[in-house]
């Protein structure tokens, strides 16, 4: 059991690990080493440098400072996040519990490129399996998507039918060994999408080699999940298509906090950086009032 478990190896979550741990919060971090920040060649416009300084050292320079202090550090992608008691945020490689959490994995992904998706969301074209897949009980549904998020949607799926398939897009299979296994519960389509097709409504994928597909739902993971994605699972409220949160980084989830891009607010380092600051100290508040911090 962790005090702080921080989604997100940026500016904001390791902002956020290093007040929690000097705060004696049993801290864990994890996130794949994939932040936008890594792509910055100079950054002139943070606060303490004379000189330019490349992202990749910024966000290196913080993670030493974070271990050095205390925090843990886990190389792995999120998957879920799941609130009874405490938190359960559950991953390609384990699961971890924790008291509070902070959601800081960057902006929302982009949708997936599939021409006039748009036009069906809501109308079988779903993002939230646990929001939506009571209403496809024993019937035919697709998880657009091809790396280990859409695995574990379409995982989540069989609890209503067993006729799953899984929709690349004409992308190759990008699925660790930890959920190979679990792949013959589903059918795989590689097929490029063309686009969809229905009156009122979903009713398939057209192809481009000119062949289609009948569909009753389909659900989007393509790519990572990202902070909108545990959002609407957990029916956390959206400004739009950014986090909504309080003067204290919290969400309306009680012990869930956000901070940094996919907050919606000014995209600048020095900005994730106080957000995580911020959220810290709520959180530290948080656990305090529970009592014994965790062991």
């Amino acid at each position: 059991m962790y005090d702080a478990i921080i989604i997100g190896r940026g500016p904001a979550g390791i902002s956020c690990a290093i007040y929690t741990t000097r705060a004696n919060l049993k801290t864990l971090v994890i996130g794949k080493n994939d932040s936008v920040l890594l792509k910055a060649g100079k950054v002139e416009n943070y606060y303490g440098f004379e000189e330019p300084v490349s992202g990749r050292q910024l966000l290196e320079a913080g993670e030493k400072q974070a271990l050095r202090l205390g925090a843990q550090i886990v190389a792995d992608e999120v998957v879920g996040l799941e609130k009874l008691d405490h938190f359960t945020v559950k991953c390609v490689n384990g699961e971890y519990r924790g008291k509070t959490v902070l959601l800081a994995p960057g902006a929302p992904v982009a949708k997936a490129p599939v021409p006039g998706i748009e036009a069906y969301e809501g109308m079988g074209v779903s993002y939230c399996t646990t929001c939506d897949g009571f209403f496809y009980r024993n019937r035919k549904v697709g998880v657009l998507g091809y790396t280990d998020y859409a695995v574990h949607e379409a995982m989540e799926l069989l609890a209503f039918t067993r006729d799953v398939t899984i929709f690349t897009n004409g992308r190759d299979l990008s699925i660790s060994p930890a959920f190979r296994e679990q792949m013959d519960a589903f059918r795989i389509n590689t097929g490029k999408i063309k686009g969809l097709y229905g009156e009122g409504g979903l009713e398939g994928i057209l192809f481009e080699d000119g062949t289609q597909e009948a569909l009753d739902g389909l659900f989007v993971a393509y790519g990572n999940a990202s902070g909108v994605n545990f959002a609407m699972k957990m029916g956390i409220l959206m400004n739009g298509k950014s986090i909504a949160f309080n003067e204290r980084m919290e969400t309306n989830i009680s012990g869930l906090f956000t901070a940094g891009d996919c907050t919606g607010v000014f995209k600048q380092i020095a900005v994730a950086v106080g957000q995580g600051a911020l959220a810290a100290r709520g959180m530290i508040e948080y656990v305090r009032k529970l009592g014994k911090p965790a062991e």
